[in-house]
Formats: C-alpha cells, sequence, structure tokens
C-alpha cells in the first residue's frame, strides 16, 4: 500500500492528530516503512497455525469473589491516623457544589 498525503491525513484524522506540514514526508516515508515491514509478516507460513487469543499458556488465577471478615474492625483502626470508632477519617479531597 502505498501511503500519499491523503491517507496520512485521512489516519491524522481518525487518530486525531494535527499534523505540521513540515512533519508530512517523515511520517508518509516513516509510515510506508511500517507498511512494508507488516507486509512481510505474509511471507510466513501460518498453515496450520491456530489463532491467538492470548500470548502465553498462563491463566489468571482468581479466587472466588465472596464476602468473608477478615480483620477486626478495632484491629483495623488501631493504628489510624484518625479515626471514629467506626471509620478511617479522611481529609476532605472533593468540593460540593451546593
Amino acid at each position: 500500500m502505498k501511503v500519499d498525503k491523503e491517507k496520512l491525513h485521512k489516519v491524522a484524522h481518525l487518530a486525531r492528530l494535527t499534523i505540521k506540514p513540515e512533519e508530512e514526508e517523515q511520517l508518509i516515508k516513516d509510515m510506508g516503512e511500517i507498511l512494508e515491514w507488516v507486509d512481510k509478516l505474509s511471507e510466513v507460513d501460518t498453515e496450520g497455525v491456530e489463532p491467538l487469543t492470548h500470548m502465553t499458556q498462563e491463566v489468571n488465577v482468581l479466587r472466588a469473589d465472596k464476602a468473608e471478615k477478615t480483620i477486626e474492625r478495632e484491629a483495623a483502626l488501631k493504628n489510624a491516623p484518625d479515626q471514629d470508632g467506626q471509620f478511617f477519617k479522611v481529609p476532605k479531597v472533593l468540593k460540593r457544589n451546593d
């Protein structure tokens, strides 16, 4: 595929990029080289190769999402810099627009 100014500006529009006129020639050259490199992938024999859904065989091991009582409230609040006996107290970070 040949990259020209029209295609460059179309891709830039889709990517919401602003291209300066002095950058056009270099970007056209770079995009052409990228497309040539990607086109080399068509030379690879992929006969009998299953498409991948993930790059590795790793499986994400997650525990069941269930509520458990892991620490007593008093123990959690024991070293809190500021608390009211039931909750951690933190400085306000958001303003109300009332």
